[in-house]
């Protein structure tokens, strides 16, 4: 399902385009299938899209079957050569394999913005999306991060997790698992995955949460041009920020960890300079 959120984000780069010619797709990264399951997270849950100028954007796989019919498909593609915008656009209303191609294309081309305007966003100061939890806080949770809840019930706030998983739903020693969206509504301050980029459900989760004073869209996916974003209620976009983009290459189609190759960042809405400012 497309929605105006997303039909922003291509409107800014159909904006870029505009601009200047942009890199055609260099080649889809992939981990593979039996990448190990351990406590690193950023084992074989991203696909990496590289631009020929060496922009790499990244996208969840792990949704169904995604990362096994991109193994199987991809290919068969032609992928290389081609236009990321195209794929970008398919984004909008597609699922599956076509939208996991889409955002890792949209976020690979706010990366060739970022570098082309030598803008690198601030280094993140903490793992939870600065929410900064108080005692007795409620504090809202899109998707169950355990080790990021724990750390936020260890100060005394209150955390209330929204959920897909009808299983987990109830009391927990760190928090009250729901999976009602109004259950946002009460939060002030509103940690959310970026996988909502991949299922569709941002808006909705943003419109849920619209009394918020902070909401973090946190997660590797989270690396488009942030100004749809800020206009519909995100204060803090948080990513991974690619140094090392040949040594990352190297250890996501080994099925490694590959957070050594970068650093967490997180652009706050306040002090985002704007696509007017990057395009300038």
């Amino acid at each position: 399902m497309s929605t105006t959120l997303e039909t922003e984000l291509l409107a800014g780069l159909a904006r870029v385009a505009a601009h200047h010619p942009l890199p055609r797709v260099r080649a889809l990264h992939l981990p593979p299938l039996d990448a190990p399951n351990d406590t690193a997270r950023d084992r074989g849950e991203f696909c990496a899209l590289e631009l020929e100028d060496g922009a790499l954007g990244l996208a969840y796989v792990l949704l169904d079957d995604t990362l096994a019919r991109l193994h199987a498909e991809t290919p068969g593609l032609g992928l290389a050569g081609s236009d990321p915008l195209v794929l970008a656009r398919a984004a909008v209303g597609g699922q599956g394999l076509v939208r996991t191609l889409g955002l890792a294309a949209i976020n690979a081309l706010s990366r060739h913005v970022f570098d082309r305007a030598g803008y690198v966003p601030p280094r993140s100061t903490d793992s939870i999306g600065q929410v900064d939890p108080q005692p007795g806080e409620r504090i809202g949770m899109v998707g169950y991060f355990r080790p990021l809840a724990k750390r936020i019930a260890e100060v005394g706030a209150r955390l209330v997790v929204l959920e897909l998983d009808a299983a987990l739903v109830g009391e927990h020693p760190d928090c009250t698992v729901t999976l009602d969206p109004a259950a946002l509504g009460s939060c002030p301050k509103v940690l959310c995955t970026a996988s909502t980029l991949i299922n569709g459900s941002l808006e909705r989760m943003l419109k849920a949460a619209s009394s918020a004073r902070h909401f973090a869209l946190i997660g590797p996916g989270a690396g488009c041009l942030p100004d749809a974003l800020f206009a519909h209620g995100v204060t803090l976009m948080g990513g991974n920020w690619i140094a090392d983009g040949p040594a990352f290459v190297d250890a996501l189609r080994r099925g490694e960890g590959w957070s050594g190759h970068g650093w967490k960042f997180a652009i706050e809405r306040g002090h985002y300079p704007g696509l007017d400012a990057l395009l300038a």
